[in-house]
């Protein structure tokens, strides 16, 4: 009997990462990943994941998301770009501009706003989150002592 060997993923494949936004979490901030993103809790603030972004049937982001293949089965409030391919699962609702090269809009999905079709969908060429920007000065300015979290999460009850 040949028994199969699953591969951990490398700090060289960071395509192979998968973040999870666990139901009942609420995140506040942007996330990005060179891998995939799936909200199954909320997400307030935009998303950018290189390999791919899922929205869980309970899942809701409240942005833009940018990815290379996107499965929504729950909520986005926002442009949604997938540059390769978009699936819209029954129940899922996307309000807002999508930008995409093939879609899969099943029965029972709700789509409002404006779609677009395009074989030229360009993502850009870095997932990588922005550092806080340092030497600025006036309200803006964050130390690293002082700096709040880039991104917020917490469980609801």
């Amino acid at each position: 009997m040949i028994k199969a060997r699953q591969r951990e993923p490398s700090e060289s494949e960071p395509g192979g990462v998968i973040s999870i936004i666990g139901a009942g979490m609420v995140v506040t901030g942007d996330l990005a990943s060179e891998g995939t993103i799936r909200v199954e809790g909320q997400v307030v603030g935009t998303v950018r994941a290189r390999k791919a972004v899922v929205v869980g049937k309970e899942g809701f982001v409240d942005g833009d998301v940018s990815t290379q293949d996107a499965v929504v089965s729950g909520t986005v409030t926002g442009t949604l770009v997938a540059a390769s391919r978009l699936e819209v699962q029954a129940g899922a609702r996307i309000d807002g501009e999508v930008l995409t090269r093939r879609m899969r809009l099943d029965e029972g999905a709700v789509v409002n706003g404006r779609v677009r079709m395009d074989d030229e969908v360009k993502l850009p060429d870095t997932f990588e989150a922005e550092p806080i920007a340092a030497g600025k000065e006036g309200p803006e300015a964050r130390s690293e002592e002082s700096s709040p979290p880039a991104v917020e999460a917490t469980a609801a009850p």
